[in-house]
């Protein structure tokens, strides 16, 4: 892919969206950890000082991408609640249903999971102040909405529930970052079957802990 020069907004926005869509690809074949600016580059047929003059770091690219994902994961969850969970059950079989279909939507999502792993402790490093005013008022913005739609399904979760969805995101990036595991662990599982129990499936992983996270933030009868 090469480009002319940008000479107008439109162009610009071009640039920028075939930057996004080119990283965005490149997560579908490599961890975050893995993603470089040189390669990125390389790929979307621009010099390094030509993508630096849309995004200022690689971190930068990996935020905006992480809004992007999750404004995508909102929509399609809003249609997965929807049509799994019963209005009419109990609170506790509502929040059961709950755990059930955000630990499925988010296992699914294996790149937004390794996103929100790398979120605190990589991509809100080397970028200014201004990327990441940007990137937190988003990310509010998107809890709120996030909060809004599952207290619309569990009312009971009242007040509790940006917390306990700021923890699921959370919980999601932590768990993510062991799966898969790296051949060496698996040869250890092999050789030695107790140690089986290291060996975490993402989607049960997660499940226990939204449930585990949901009896704490429900009141109690």
């Amino acid at each position: 892919m090469t480009f002319q020069r940008a000479r107008n907004e439109e162009q610009r926005e071009m640039r920028r969206r075939a930057i996004l869509d080119t990283a965005a690809a490149m997560l579908d074949e490599m961890p975050v950890a893995e993603m470089s600016l040189n390669e990125l580059s390389r790929r979307v047929g621009l010099a390094k000082s030509n993508v630096l003059r849309y995004f200022e770091s690689r971190e930068a690219v990996l935020l905006e991408l992480l809004d992007d994902f999750l404004e995508g994961w909102l929509v399609d969850l809003t249609e997965e609640l929807a049509a799994g969970l019963d209005a009419q059950a109990a609170p506790e079989v509502r929040a059961g249903q709950l755990a059930d279909i955000l630990s499925r939507s988010l296992a699914d999502r294996v790149v937004l999971c390794d996103l929100f792993g790398a979120q605190g402790g990589v991509l809100e490093h080397n970028v200014s102040v201004e990327v990441v005013k940007r990137h937190k008022r988003s990310s509010l913005a998107k809890l709120a909405t996030m909060s809004e739609l599952l207290r619309a399904h569990v009312p009971e979760l009242g007040d509790g529930a940006q917390l306990f969805c700021l923890m699921s995101l959370v919980t999601a990036g932590a768990l993510s970052s062991y799966v898969p595991p790296p051949p060496s662990l698996l040869a250890a599982y092999a050789e030695d079957p107790s140690l089986g129990v290291l060996h975490l499936n993402l989607r049960d992983a997660l499940q226990d802990a939204f449930i585990a996270t949901l009896v704490g933030v429900l009141p109690r009868p």
